[in-house]
């Protein structure tokens, strides 16, 4: 539970909120259309207060998941001023903690009027119906033309039951089958062909049109999902599986798009239809429209709560599917260690467990579709009995012909199979918004970290970065601690190397200088500027990166390369052929039949380990970046190939600022200067020579130890498959400075040299 304690006055009104769930925060925007309305049905709701304050706290539903207001009040305010104090107050929610829901103080909430209560159930179940309906504006017109095309194909449709009901009329009339009747015959039978035919192309229209006007939808649906995902900070990737995106973006948007569409047009017509033989039904024998309307309201309730319901269902089969897709995916990518331990077996039997669990919420779905089709297609039964006994009494009273009650049967038919389409049209449409729900979720969440907002300075950075008594803990474990009252800085033109036992925090530093994170206490700052102040593009602009194992886009290695150029800069093929020579790449590329444009592979696995390092090498060069990080990159490969990525390394660092992750003594020696961190701070600081003249140091204890350099490349994590990367791919960063991971230097002062 997530608590932002904001307080904000406005006239009359003063308003608190006290706890609010993610569900709450990410629908804020629908929480002000949903009860700013119902101002004044609150205000009148109201006793008369003790104090002059008011409280509103938003906490979440413990039945469904979802949110609802209690409103804690001492004066009966006016309603534009609680509207206004609303609307205000959801605008300024944000996060700022992890609070457990039982350290909230609670105060005695009233309770709202039984009339209220439905007005918001009402507006909340009209908003989602009303935002999922938003999403064909961009296709209005289109939709508009097929509208009138199901108009037309609907009446022609309808129009069927009176011109056959004319036919039976003409064929069985007492006087027989006279020249006239026979010419009448002939132009009744020459109207229904043209109008069949008229038709058949509304129809065509109507499909073609409602088709063309899904995909689009689904199109501008999916790049707005997509594009929301990819603006959100690194520590949403970490709460969020692969698989759960990507169901996101295909099933989900889908969905979403179907029931807009064809669904819409179908529903549409059924509803035209049920319109129009309602009233020729109506026009043919009030009598026999009376009977019928006997099933009407049965049929009307039992298709709300079946909607309902669906939707419910949907949710819950669609995060279930999400589950079993995050699974697979995880599987997947580590199939390696599934071969290596030989889990094909016990794997292929957790996740048919997973699709069981998903199968007996789909038999749930299933189970009441069976019963509201098989009530309603019992009810429809009924009342075509009811309707052939009491007609037949009006023939045989000359009260009604044969082609009147055949025209009206069949007016009859055509709505019984409309409402079926109705029910289905709101059935599906009930999915459509569960669907949805699961969309909003990612459109309206405001990332932490936007890429579009803070200082853009004109030049480039001189290079000057300082962490001040920076505590930062993951988001997904905010109780651990990996970095506490950490301080250093990075000169610039200067190598720092900073050093320390696994999980003491060492990667960390480096997704905090690129602001992938954000601290929970103290500054990073880049010549003076706070980095929280300074637009997280244009940092990344003047920052390179080469990580352990380097992650490499299916494509060909020019691509790979180019991808490090800076939006909106320009490159030549000078430029890209010289940092292919300073990075060593020519030595392999001029030996692949198609040099640069030879595909690498998902991931880069087509390359060797130092093939890709090069790219790397070359990817971050071609940025021509202020700052370096170098996530030791030549821990993982062997003597031949640590030599020529070196090698490029060496022009790579060459008045730069460089932060340097150290697991080997080679890189260590060649610092300006070396921080050794344990336990999340840096406990020693100075040059090679100066550390290790420190008696009983920490630094000269890890190279005696060899807890790094000198040591093979560190297999951690691999199990058949690359070293894990932090923060990478959505996955969460590994944990870092874990108790007992690292020698413990609690109450121990940095020593500077």
């Amino acid at each position: 539970m997530l608590l932002n304690c904001t307080r904000v006055a406005h006239g009359c009104t003063t308003l608190r909120v006290s706890q609010i769930s993610r569900t709450s925060y990410n629908h804020h925007h629908s929480l002000q259309r949903q009860f700013l309305p119902l101002g004044r049905g609150l205000q009148r709701g109201l006793r008369t207060p003790p104090r002059p304050t008011a409280t509103a706290t938003a906490t979440p539903s413990s039945s469904c998941g979802g949110h609802r207001l209690l409103l804690f009040h001492t004066l009966r305010m006016p309603a534009s001023c609680l509207r206004r104090g609303l609307a205000q107050t959801a605008n300024k929610i944000r996060f700022v903690g992890n609070v457990k829901p039982g350290n909230v103080p609670v105060t005695s909430p009233i309770t709202l009027p039984p009339k209220v209560k439905v007005a918001v159930a009402a507006k909340m179940g009209r908003s989602h119906y009303g935002r999922l309906l938003s999403l064909t504006k961009s296709e209005k017109w289109v939709l508009t033309a097929g509208i009138l095309c199901l108009i037309v194909s609907s009446a022609i449709t309808m129009s069927v039951p009176m011109f056959l009901g004319k036919v039976i009329d003409v064929v069985f009339n007492k006087s027989g089958m006279d020249s006239a009747a026979i010419a009448r015959l002939g132009e009744y039978s020459l109207m229904l062909f043209g109008i069949f035919v008229l038709g058949g192309f509304a129809n065509f229209a109507r499909v073609y049109l409602f088709g063309n006007a899904a995909l689009r939808i689904v199109k501008n649906l999916r790049s707005r999902v997509y594009k929301s995902m990819l603006m959100q900070e690194v520590g949403w990737f970490d709460t969020k599986g692969t698989g759960e995106l990507i169901n996101r973006l295909s099933n989900d948007t889908y969905m979403v798009g179907i029931s807009l569409s064809n669904n819409v047009s179908d529903g549409l017509r059924s509803l035209a239809m049920i319109g129009v033989g309602t009233g020729m039904m109506i026009y043919t024998s009030p009598q026999l429209a009376a009977v019928s309307a006997l099933v009407v309201p049965a049929m009307a309730g039992m298709a709300i709560v079946y909607g309902r319901y669906v939707r419910k269902i949907t949710r819950r089969e669609l995060d279930k599917y999400a589950e079993i897709m995050k699974y697979a995916e995880e599987r997947f990518g580590n199939v390696k260690t599934v071969k290596t331990f030989c889990r094909e077996q016990q794997e292929v039997a957790a996740f048919d467990k997973k699709l069981d669990e998903a199968l007996q919420i789909g038999y749930k779905e299933t189970r009441a579709k069976s019963i509201f089709f098989g009530l309603t297609g019992f009810s429809g039964n009924f009342i075509i009995i009811s309707v052939l006994y009491y007609g037949g009494t009006l023939v045989l009273e000359d009260q009604l012909t044969i082609g009147a009650l055949t025209a009206f049967m069949l007016y009859a038919g055509y709505v019984a199979i409309s409402m079926n389409g109705l029910s289905n049209f709101y059935s599906q449409l009930n999915k459509g918004v569960g669907a949805s729900e699961r969309i909003w979720e990612i459109l309206d969440r405001e990332c932490s970290i936007p890429i579009d907002k803070g200082i853009m300075p004109a030049t480039k950075p001189v290079g000057d970065v300082g962490f001040q008594n920076v505590f930062f803990s993951f988001p997904t474990r905010p109780e651990s601690a990996v970095l506490s009252d950490f301080s250093l800085n990075l000169l610039p033109g200067r190598t720092t190397a900073v050093v320390g036992r696994s999980g003491s925090g060492k990667t960390t530093i480096a997704l905090l200088l690129l602001r992938l994170y954000d601290p929970q206490g103290g500054t990073v700052a880049l010549d003076g500027m706070d980095l929280r102040t300074v637009n997280p593009q244009w940092l990344r602009d003047n920052i390179g990166a080469v990580s352990q194992e380097p992650i490499l886009f299916s494509g060909t290695i020019r691509e790979n390369i180019l991808y490090g150029v800076n939006p909106g800069d320009d490159h030549s093929e000078e430029l890209l052929q010289r940092v292919v020579q300073e990075a060593n790449i020519s030595q392999f590329t001029d030996q692949l039949p198609d040099g640069l444009d030879t595909l690498v592979g998902q991931r880069g696995m087509m390359l060797s380990g130092g093939q890709k390092q090069r790219v790397a090498i070359a990817r971050a060069l071609i940025k021509n970046p202020t700052i370096l990080i170098l996530d030791e990159a030549t821990s993982a490969l062997d003597a031949m190939s640590e030599q020529l990525v070196q090698n490029a390394l060496d022009r790579l660092i060459q008045g730069r600022t460089v932060l340097t992750i150290a697991h080997r003594l080679s890189t260590v020696r060649n610092a300006d200067q070396i921080a050794v961190l344990s336990d999340g701070r840096i406990v020693e600081q100075g040059t090679y020579i100066e550390l290790m003249n420190i008696p009983n140091g920490v630094f000269r204890e890890l190279v005696a130890t060899q807890a790094f350099g000198g040591q093979e490349p560190s297999q951690e994590g691999q199990d058949g498959q690359a070293p894990s990367q932090e923060g990478q791919d959505g996955q969460a960063p590994s944990q870092e400075g874990q108790d007992g991971q690292a020698a413990s230097q609690d109450g121990k002062e940095p020593r500077q040299v």
